[in-house]
């Protein structure tokens, strides 16, 4: 299986092309393929497959072309090549080894090819990488700013490496070659003068003199005439020496010419651009992967003057990646390297700038006299000195952009590399530097780390361990170095032995640490540099029971407002102490998050963010269910947070749940071990319309939880709506009698407790499983029960669901005009107090049901369809595979077919 990006967007198999489709869904193929391995969220899909005012359904199309690729790789036995299109939160990741993608090949030959010092080794890579392109990039998509964004960027990196090859045949002296390579890419770019100065060149270099001239003219009249410019100052030095004759011909006729004797002369004096600088450390030892890192430092390097920015968190390996790619590049630099150890996060000291440039003055050559005394005279002489060299620059653990600034060289034709933990904003804006982010290794590449320090065979003995010890290091390069060294001090140590030992949280930081190095030591300085209510913000969030925080949550673990939460954030991730994963929502690393939780935060910090996600919950319920009564109250000993977030509407309410649905289970577990029972119930029950929502989504174990809780505080109502909940959703996984011992105890607890609406409610689920357990009758009498005690306590959102599911059981009794009558009844009570979508479309659903069985097929099939667009609109994929699959009972409509397969395929994916 083969993805292409080079040409039309494709998929090749061996049994030919999958057919994508329409030109959206390849746009959206393209937008996943851009970002592999990556969460591609909903907006970033929308805004490359439509480039004006997206349609109101963006959403559902976007859902549909998902599922109909998620099918197509499916059938096309993708899972076997390791590919898989899953959906993650509110994005979608195309899950492959990016060796299967054209574009990922393509940039790994020419990072190769660059590399080669034999132009013939390079010639050859060069020749395989572009044998890839097969017409212009993203052919066939959807011309949305971003898609023509990414084709632009694959497309310049193409002639880059067109030139790249011309250059290695002019290398080899094979000019007429180098000059077919040219022309086409010339021809199809006539305003790029880099090509035609090559072009130029390589024509007079082949004796081609007439042609050089001829090419110097038609370049000149199109950029007159399509730019009103002159011909650039390379061009027009092409074109002089085209006419004079000279170019390189000059060169290669002295060269073969007999020799001159003359006197000598005396010696020059030296000059110091003889001098070739390189202080450079040596290559990282057991450097491993990073091909696409590479290979992006190698884009960021191109250009003019480029200033490459690698940043990421401390012990990532942001200085083994700049040296390893200085040292795989240093024939592009033939008048040296400089380096130079800012010691940003150091506690021994920054050098100051007047030390850092002398040592780089020295290493170019300028005697230690002739230095100037002061730091701003030094600057400009290193300026001067590198205006016209081809020079490499790696400054390394800089502190901040004004540490970088004045050691940045003066040459067009220097590349500077920074690296920072520190994302150095000021140095993109000032110097348009160019970002290359570094992320941790993954469990491959982490356990490839190892195998280079202990040696393959001790790794391949144990290759479970192996990769359980990665994951533990969080794939962090500092972590895995330190856990190498302990194993590689002591032979004889299994490493299941290691793991066993990293996976206790309490010792797993200072088994990272060995000596002077580890991963305490590094955040330690990290953390140093912080001010101070930022690093308070720090401390607080390791005592997080979850994976993400949003500025309410880290405002309520740290006392704080979520705006002084949300600036300590951002902070944070300046410094790479915090990521954020999508817009509002940070996360820690697991190494970052045992730190932080030594850290004395205190253990009020846990409380507080409980509370914030109890009455937070509660607030979005009442957004979610307007007109349903408050499923708990919160009590006075609560700590409410202020300012507490609020919702506009339900669509809102229920995008939180989905985002916050794991953190609130994490959080009600937290809870549960620490005894704080009132708190692990009221989390779970907030979770109620989400559940309603979602009731395949696994929500047994926390329902468990909040019924031992509630028993614990010895709670008769909460206890009853636990088990009610319970009940049903157990009865909607296929486990009635379970579900059945659970809700025969539900209302007996209700009656207790006084609660007329519970108690409703616990026989309205009672009458499911009875039901599906072959009682309609006795079902029938609990619903028509459980309507008369929510009308006699005003509960109409639990009247019209007593009415929704009498409806359903006359239904399924075939007792078609008692159905109709009594859906229409609940409908009206739908009327009276605003109710939800999902409400309606169920209601719209019997209804439809019951006219069909009546036989008025032609009303039925429209209240049907009508209930389906609804709950597609919606999101409510539960209530769209319920109208459609009575829909294709009655019609053979392929529409209704490719809708109903699409919403089945969402309900798959998330459950």
């Amino acid at each position: 299986m083969e993805f292409r990006l080079l040409g039309a967007v494709s998929v090749a198999t061996e049994d030919g092309d999958l057919p994508i489709g329409p030109a959206k869904r390849c746009s959206l193929l393209a937008a996943l393929l851009l970002r592999p391995n990556r969460p591609v969220s909903v907006d970033q899909l929308t805004a490359a497959l439509w480039d004006h005012e997206p349609p109101q359904r963006a959403r559902g199309v976007i859902q549909g072309h998902v599922s109909r690729l998620r099918t197509l790789l499916l059938a096309a036995g993708a899972e076997v090549y390791g590919v898989e299109l899953v959906t993650q939160g509110t994005a979608y990741v195309l899950r492959m080894p990016e060796s299967l993608l054209d574009a990922h090949r393509f940039e790994e030959l020419v990072t190769l090819a660059r590399g080669r010092s034999a132009p013939g080794d390079a010639v050859t890579m060069y020749q395989e990488a572009l044998s890839l392109w097969q017409g212009p990039a993203l052919a066939n998509t959807y011309p949305s700013p971003p898609l023509q964004a990414a084709a632009h960027a694959l497309e310049e990196l193409r002639l880059a490496s067109v030139e790249q090859l011309a250059s290695c045949y002019t290398r080899l002296g094979e000019h007429a070659r180098a000059a077919a390579v040219l022309r086409p890419a010339a021809t199809a770019h006539p305003l790029r003068e880099s090509l035609s100065v090559a072009l130029m060149r390589v024509l007079q270099r082949a004796g081609r003199r007439s042609e050089a001239l001829d090419w110097f003219h038609r370049t000149r009249r199109l950029l007159a005439d399509e730019l009103g410019v002159d011909p650039g100052r390379e061009l027009a030095d092409a074109y002089s020496m085209a006419l004079r004759g000279d170019c390189d011909g000059a060169v290669e006729a002295a060269a073969a010419a007999p020799p001159v004797v003359v006197a000598p002369a005396p010696a020059p004096p030296a000059v110091p651009h003889a001098v070739v600088a390189d202080l450079l450390p040596r290559a990282p030892r057991g450097f491993h992967g990073r091909t696409a890192e590479l290979t992006a430092l190698s884009r960021a390097a191109a250009g003019e003057a480029p200033v490459c920015l690698v940043t990421g968190p401390a012990g990532v390996g942001k200085t083994a990646l700049a040296v390893q790619w200085a040292h795989r590049n240093h024939t592009a630099f033939p008048d040296g390297r400089l380096y130079a150890d800012l010691r940003g996060f150091s506690e021994t000291g920054e050098p100051t700038l007047a030390e850092t440039l002398r040592e780089f003055l020295l290493a170019l050559g300028i005697a230690p006299r002739r230095i100037p005394e002061s730091a701003n005279g030094s600057a400009a002489l290193f300026r001067s000195l590198t205006a016209d060299r081809h020079l490499l620059v790696v400054l390394d653990n800089a502190r901040d952009s004004e540490q970088v600034r004045p050691l940045l060289p003066g040459g067009a034709r220097c590349v500077t590399v920074v690296t920072s933990r520190h994302r150095l904003p000021g140095l993109i804006a000032s110097d348009a530097a160019r970002p290359v982010p570094l992320d941790v290794l993954g469990p491959e590449d982490g356990t490839a780390l190892l195998a280079g320090v202990l040696g393959e065979d001790r790794v391949l003995a144990e290759p479970v361990a192996a990769r359980k010890v990665a994951e533990l290091c969080g794939g962090l390069p500092l972590a895995l170095r330190v856990a190498a060294a302990r194993l590689a001090d002591r032979p004889h140590r299994p490493l299941d032995a290691m793991s066993a030992e990293l996976s206790d949280e309490t010792r797993r930081l200072s088994l990272l640490d060995v000596e002077d190095t580890g991963v305490r030591a590094a955040l330690r300085l990290t953390v140093g540099q912080l001010p101070e209510s930022v690093a308070h913000h720090f401390a607080h969030l390791g005592r997080h029971p979850g994976t993400h925080v949003d500025r309410y949550a880290a405002a309520a673990l740290a006392g704080t407002s979520p705006d002084e939460a949300e600036a300590a954030l951002e902070r944070l991730a300046v410094a790479h102490l915090v990521t954020e994963t999508a817009p509002g929502r940070w996360t820690l690393h697991d190494l970052v998050r045992l730190y932080a939780r030594g850290l004395d935060a205190g253990p009020e910090a846990l409380t507080r963010v409980l509370d914030h996600y109890a009455a937070t919950g509660l607030a979005a319920a009442t957004a979610a269910e307007p007109g349903d009564e408050e499923c708990f109250t919160l009590p006075a000993d609560f700590h409410l947070p202020a300012p507490a977030r609020a919702f506009e509407d339900r669509d809102e309410a229920m995008a939180w749940y989905a985002a916050e649905r794991d953190d609130l289970a994490l959080a009600a577990a937290a809870a549960h071990r620490a005894g704080l029972h009132g708190r692990t119930w009221r989390i779970v029950l907030a979770l109620w319309p989400l559940m309603v929502w979602r009731v395949l989504d696994g929500w047994t174990p926390l329902l468990e939880k909040a019924l031992a809780a509630a028993r614990a505080d010895t709670d008769p109502r909460t206890e009853s709506r636990v088990l009610t909940l319970l009940g049903w959703v157990l009865t909607e996984e296929g486990r009635t009698a379970e579900a059945l011992v659970h809700l025969e105890a539900a209302p007996a607890l209700a009656v207790r407790a006084g609660d007329l609406s519970g108690e409703a409610t616990a026989l309205v689920n009672l009458s499911l499983a009875q039901a599906a357990l072959g009682d309609p009758e006795k079902a029938a009498e609990g619903c028509v029960r459980a309507a008369e005690l929510a009308r006699g306590a005003e509960d109409r959102p639990t009247e019209r669901l007593a009415l929704y599911h009498l409806a359903r059981h006359r239904l399924d009794a075939r007792e078609w005009r008692s159905a109709l009558d009594t859906a229409a009844a609940a409908m009206a009570l739908d009327e009276l107090s605003g109710a939800q979508a999902a409400s309606r479309v169920l209601l719209s659903t019997v209804i439809g049901e019951a006219l069909l069985g009546l036989g008025d097929e032609e009303q039925g099939i429209r209240e049907l369809d009508r209930a389906a667009r609804e709950a597609e609109a919606s999101g409510f994929d539960d209530g769209a595979a319920r109208a459609l699959g009575a829909l294709l009972r009655v019609s053979a409509d392929e529409g209704f077919r490719v809708r109903y397969d699409a919403a089945r395929d969402r309900l798959t994916a998330r459950t």
